[in-house]
């Protein structure tokens, strides 16, 4: 009896509470999905790289497709917040302009493999993956056309239009510096980005009202 108790007490020291467990599986399926692709990436080897079976990582995700939404979600989640953050830190706008700016080239730096499956993965034609990268576009672009809409007295449609432009060119020019592994400076970068933003969004006249 004793035995069985110390096999069972083994046993349980072993078990990761759910939300710790299910954020291992996360970070080892991210590694998968990035070094082989949606397609090539086996659920095998996600398991064997969190160091679970497979049965445990299929309770905790039905399917790899399941898997790799979760992945998606985790840091579109992320840069999300970082963004929504940084627009929300002053009430300069110049300053919202270089903050937000900084956001994403903070957020490459610190998980660049993320990056690189949210913008350069196979799967960016599966509906599920576009539907949140547009939620992710859109979101962002949120944060920051309520304040050109504040500013400038513009309707929410247009608003919208320059928010969507202005996040867009954050995100191609952070992919852009990814793909030349910081071949200039990151500050440099930045600034450059930031520069060529503000001289754009600070034309538009603030409103009198």
């Amino acid at each position: 009896m004793d035995t069985e108790k110390s096999t069972e007490s083994n046993s349980n020291k072993g078990r990761l509470p759910r939300d710790e467990r299910r954020a291992q599986l996360l970070a080892a399926a991210l590694e998968v999905f990035t070094a082989a692709g949606y397609h090539s990436a086996a659920m095998d080897e996600i398991a064997d790289r969190a160091n679970v079976s497979k049965p445990v990582l299929y309770q905790h995700f039905p399917s790899k497709l399941d898997l790799y939404l979760a992945v998606l979600d985790l840091h579109i989640d992320s840069l999300i917040f970082e963004i929504q953050k940084a627009v929300a830190s002053t009430s300069d706008n110049s300053e919202r302009v270089t903050a937000t700016v900084d956001a994403y080239f903070d957020f490459i730096n610190r998980e660049g493999e993320a990056f690189r499956l949210l913008f350069e993965s196979d799967m960016n034609v599966e509906p599920q993956v576009r539907e949140r990268l547009n939620r992710m576009t859109y979101d962002c672009a949120a944060a920051f056309s309520a304040v050109i809409s504040l500013d400038t007295g513009l309707n929410k449609d247009a608003s919208m239009m320059l928010a969507v432009g202005l996040i867009g060119t954050v995100q191609t020019s952070a992919r852009h510096w990814l793909a030349r592994d910081g071949k200039i400076d990151r500050s440099a970068a930045g600034e450059l980005v930031s520069n060529l933003i503000w001289r754009g969004i600070s034309g538009f006249p603030k409103s009198n009202s």
